[in-house]
């Protein structure tokens, strides 16, 4: 063997091999050798060619350079970083400088166990994080004073505009088409609420809290305390506005609500809000937990996911995702939101900053917060400044004569208050927000700030004025006097140690990626590499608003900037639009894009929406939000769009249609041929190609959808540029667009974009949406390079086909393109194994908890399969002890089916198997071992679930959302 060159051991040590887990990082490649043997290929090029079809098959063509070492990417990220200027932070307007607490930041929020986890469909394997948003639940039920809570949205902005909708289909009696909204609500959340409304049809008024209830209304949005920091009472205009049949919406604060009345008992009827207070960096604006709370009467109508109490198979209390039948997956366009997904990290990083502070420490908090807005608001009154608000809790509006004297007083000092002027909010008045890392001294600093030199004003002195005086900045009749936070999980973790237990009880009951492979089709489990995590939490990203002046965020825009021209050279489309923070956010801003470009045209009577039947159920969602008429197209006996169909609906809808809604590959799990000639046949009628992007993983660096002839594409940044899951949130979803296409994307009305979109109105709160995780795919990108990328997309291809040969032995695989090949996943059918044994999709998925693997995605898109994507990230080991567990467990079937094992008290039927059963009294006609440890290799290293199976149906019978009593808790 001869001795490798420099440049050969440059190009050997490199992230790529570890991402694609190739043996000996990169040194061999056996097991890829070995995988294309079994397949019966003899390259991954090779392999490529039989799967892809060859009119959209491409040469490899990305061009922004190879693979950057880990230590490299990392050093030239942090260059990128420096260039932000993090300064001290006054702006407010729904985002705030918090302090996450260190036992939560290096235990939850850098530790793979919560961040790798998936949306806890498996309940069994969930506990931990459902528990904490459970704990979530109780606490937004607590601070708002209403009775039921979901487990997060995507941004107070998005809630907002969910509120709205979900008011419209409440008030079947009221017939208006108008919404309401004061005033005084954040700017952002009026950009994101009159896009929604201009997409359904509705009217807009915004204007002064008092007059809502003077118009013909379906409902009203209210901010409390205002965007100027004014505490009101809207119990008579929400009262006014019941006696009309409409409904009441209040967004709100946590901190605030510490101090002030909840808005339930002004009557709102939902109450919404940014969870982000409650210690989550501001991120330039995300991600951060949005929190949606509503009366019982609407539990059937709110918006996202629920958290629920049920029982399993032993009658032990037991967690679920409550009402899952409102799943948009199962209603499509009937679905009440287009929303997949929470923010569950983020929820669970407020609900535990709630759990270790307690409602001690956080009153605390809220009352340091507001004692120092009192004495930075006595002393500027002492020196004649004018105030425009007379309540508050932590933010002043200010009226000086001397607006560029103190702004550049700020800034000299490092310091953003909150320029209205310059925010376009109207006025020349500046604005203060305090916060939990306000301290004495920076008031005194806010004081020379606004007074200048020799103001003679103490903060300690003003502090005993203050006290002896008593505050009236809450008035009397809006001090909260009700308790919160009272159950024994906000009042037992204060100490760390207590608290970093706690956490790892719950982390302990949760299968992540960091227990074993998650084969999730359609959802793309790969590495989230620990290099590609780390910028997250620097302080040159985290710390930074999203509002902060332009000049202050050169980082952030090159950035952005970057990963746009990586994304563009990957998708081969004209620009991107990073703002949607979610999947379904990017089909509803791609939708959106669509239909104003029609309009632009004079065709705004174009809308109907083509769907084949085997897509994502967010599609015909995100069509029916887009007031898009939704019509099914059919598919073939091996789950191709059925062109025919497609042809005559085409033809006879032409001047009405609108686009076409494509997921490609297939959601069947194959490259489908004649995808250029749907794309063609679109066109000619007129329409858009809308092509949905959770399949990428499979095009990235072989094809691209605009080559392919898409008009526009999402891409799940949490799936294919490797985002984390995060138990069912964060994630996001940037558009691509064609270039006609881009001038109807969204903006931004708070700090508009400059791009051919300018003037659009927003579908998010933040301009680039959940923008510090960013980093993580411009990361991943940078470590991959051109090449790493397009190999990646091949192991994907190579390990499904893999897997698909060595379970298709033992199970019928569903579905096969090219030459008998899947793409990066593939369906293997369950149906002929009920049909013969009484066994179940459900079982199979459940007795997998006990070999220590997540079942891969059950039921969709065709009921009682399994839809199987090892991804490229998972070595050949990893797959063959998946498929030694699939081919056990099929050998456990024909046990059964053999007689060999009892029809129904059987370990599928049984499963999963906690510790508890298997060392209580055992009478079941099988034996312990065959229960708890199927195959050998679990060992020491066996992951117990901690419930038996779930009672579905005991839990929409019995519905409770909040925290039970503790004494269920114990283990």
């Amino acid at each position: 063997m001869s001795t490798p060159s420099l440049r050969q051991l440059e190009q050997r040590d490199n992230f790529v091999s570890r991402h694609i887990a190739s043996d000996g990082a990169g040194y061999d490649l056996r097991e890829e050798a070995d995988m294309l043997a079994a397949v019966g290929a003899d390259s991954l090029e090779s392999l490529t060619s039989e799967i892809v079809p060859a009119d959209i098959l491409r040469d490899a063509f990305l061009s922004f350079g190879e693979a950057t070492p880990e230590a490299e990417a990392l050093a030239r990220l942090k260059s990128v970083a420096a260039q932000n200027k993090v300064f001290k932070s006054y702006i407010g307007l729904g985002y705030h400088d918090v302090i996450m607490p260190p036992v939560i930041l290096r235990n939850v929020l850098e530790n793979p166990g919560w961040y790798t986890a998936y949306t806890p469909y498996q309940p069994e394997i969930a506990q931990g994080r459902l528990e904490a948003l459970l704990n979530f639940q109780q606490m937004i039920i607590d601070f708002t004073g209403m009775e039921l809570a979901n487990a997060s949205l995507l941004d107070e902005g998005t809630a907002a505009a969910e509120a709205m909708a979900m008011a419209k289909r409440s008030v079947r009696k009221n017939k208006s088409n108008t919404f309401y909204i004061d005033e005084l609500c954040l700017p952002q959340t009026i950009d994101v609420v009159r896009t929604r409304a201009e997409a359904f049809g509705w009217d807009i008024i915004v204007g002064p809290a008092e007059k809502a209830a003077d118009h013909d209304v379906f409902g009203a949005l209210f901010q409390y305390p205002g965007r100027q920091g004014e505490i009101t009472d809207f119990t008579d205009v929400i009262s006014a506005l019941h006696e009309k049949n409409a409904l009441a919406a209040v967004a709100s604060d946590l901190m605030a609500l510490i101090k002030i009345k909840a808005p339930g008992e002004m009557g709102a009827d939902i109450v919404l809000g940014n969870a982000q207070h409650f210690g989550v960096p501001m991120g330039f604006g995300g991600p951060h937990a949005a929190f949606f709370a509503t009366r019982d009467a609407y539990k059937r109508s709110i918006p996202g996911r629920i958290i629920g109490v049920s029982i399993d198979a032993q009658g032990n209390q037991a967690l679920r995702m409550a009402l899952q039948t409102r799943e948009q997956h199962i209603r499509r366009e009937k679905a009440n939101s287009n929303i997949c997904t929470a923010q569950v990290l983020l929820a669970n990083l407020s609900s535990f900053y709630a759990v270790y502070h307690g409602p001690t420490g956080l009153k605390t908090i809220a009352n340091r917060i507001h004692r120092l807005t009192d004495i930075l608001a006595a002393g500027l009154k002492s020196k004649n400044v004018e105030l425009l608000n007379t309540t508050w809790f932590d933010t002043l509006t200010i009226k000086v004569d001397n607006r560029e004297d103190v702004l550049k007083r700020a800034a000299d000092r490092e310091v953003n208050l909150r320029d209205d002027r310059a925010l376009g909010l109207g006025n020349d008045t500046l604005g203060v927000t305090l916060g939990e890392k306000t301290t004495a001294s920076d008031v005194a600093e806010l004081f020379d700030i606004f007074l200048g030199a020799g103001h003679g004003l103490d903060v300690y002195d003003l502090d005993e004025v203050v006290v002896k005086a008593g505050s009236d900045s809450v008035p009397a009749g809006l001090q909260r006097l009700t308790s919160f936070l009272e159950h024994p999980t906000f009042n037992k973790y204060h100490t760390e140690h207590e608290m970093l237990r706690y956490m790892k009880r719950l982390e302990s009951k949760d299968l992540a990626m960091n227990h074993s492979m998650i084969t999730l089709g359609s959802c793309t489990m790969k590495l989230n590499a620990t290099t590609e995590m780390i910028p997250v939490t620097w302080p040159e990203f985290s710390n930074i608003h999203p509002f902060a002046p332009k000049e202050q965020t050169p980082g952030y825009e090159q950035l952005v900037s970057e990963l746009d021209g990586y994304l563009r050279d990957i998708t081969g489309f004209d620009a991107i639009c990073m703002q949607p923070n979610s999947g379904a956010q990017g089909e509803y801003a791609g939708l959106l894009a669509i239909k104003k470009y029609h309009e632009s045209r004079g065709e705004g009577h174009r809308n109907v929406c083509l769907i084949p039947r085997s897509a994502h159920g967010t599609n015909p969602a995100s069509a029916q939000m887009a007031s898009m008429r939704v019509v099914v197209t059919e598919c073939d006996e091996q789950g191709n769009v059925d062109f025919d169909d497609l042809k005559k609906k085409a033809e006879e809808l032409s001047d009405q249609l609108s686009c076409l809604m494509l997921t490609y590959p297939s959601t069947h799990g194959v490259y489908e041929k004649g995808v250029k000639e749907i794309c063609d046949l679109i066109h000619q009628h007129g329409g858009q190609v809308y092509m949905d992007g959770a399949n990428l993983n499979a095009q990235v660096g072989v094809t691209q959808p605009a080559f392919i002839g898409a008009d526009v594409s999402h891409m799940n940044l949490h799936k294919t540029f490797a985002i984390p899951h995060g138990g069912g949130g964060p994630g996001m979803g940037p558009i691509g667009v064609a270039a006609h296409l881009a001038p109807f994307v969204a903006n931004h009305t708070v700090r508009p974009i400059d791009d051919a979109s300018k003037g659009n109105g927003a579908v998010s709160a933040a301009p680039y949406g959940s923008a510090s995780i960013l980093t993580i795919s411009w990361m991943y990108i940078t470590l991959m390079g051109s090449s790493g990328l397009r190999t990646a997309t091949q192991n994907a291809l190579l390990k499904a086909n893999y897997l698909a040969k060595r379970l298709s032995a033992h199970y019928p695989i569903l579905y096969s393109g090219l030459n008998g090949r899947v793409a990066h996943e593939c369906i293997v059918d369950l149906r002929p194994i009920k049909a013969e044994t009484g066994i179940t999709e459900v079982d199979i998925a459940k007795r997998l908890m006990d070999y220590g693997f997540h079942a891969p995605t059950m039921s969709f898109p065709v009921a009682g399969t399994f839809m199987i994507e090892p991804t490229e990230s998972e070595s050949k080991a990893e797959i063959d002890r998946f498929a030694d567990a699939m081919i056990a467990i099929k050998a456990e079937i024909d046990a059964v089916q053999n007689g060999v094992l009892d029809a129904e008290n059987n370990p599928l039927k049984n499963a999963p198997h906690t510790a508890a059963v298997v060392t209580g009294e055992w009478e079941r006609p099988y034996s312990r071992e065959l229960a708890a440890f199927p195959v050998k290799e679990l060992g020491a290293h066996k992951f117990w679930p901690t419930v038996g199976r779930i009672d579905d149906v005991y839990g929409d019978r019995n519905l409770i959302c909040s925290c039970p009593a503790i004494e269920n808790y114990e283990d």
